[in-house]
């Protein structure tokens, strides 16, 4: 009985859905928090790519990117995290627009 393997274009179909949602996220929404999630989105969707065409051509060098990907998505979200509680703190909201209104 053969294994059968899931064709690579619903792969893509869907990390361009991804995509597109996160992109979607970035553009219409100023809540910081939201913000953040999108751009992990984005990040979620470069790395089903670099997945499944490490898969397509045999090799391991798309999965050794998504590992890097992981890694600077985690130092993102820190960061990110830390920026979203200092804007909580001064303005009690987490609007990236208030964010212009920030001086000494």
């Amino acid at each position: 009985m053969a294994l059968e393997t899931v064709p690579a274009e619903y792969y893509l179909v869907l990390s361009a859905a991804v995509f597109c949602a996160g992109l979607y996220g970035i553009l219409t929404r100023r809540n910081a928090l939201m913000f953040l999630i999108c751009v992990e989105l984005l990040l979620n969707a470069a790395n089903i790519n670099l997945v499944v065409f490490a898969f397509y051509w045999g090799n391991v060098t798309g999965q050794v990117f998504v590992l890097f990907t992981m890694a600077i998505a985690a130092a993102e979200v820190a960061i990110g995290i830390g920026i979203i509680l200092v804007l909580h703190r001064n303005f009690d909201d987490v609007d990236v627009t208030d964010a212009a209104t920030l001086k000494w």
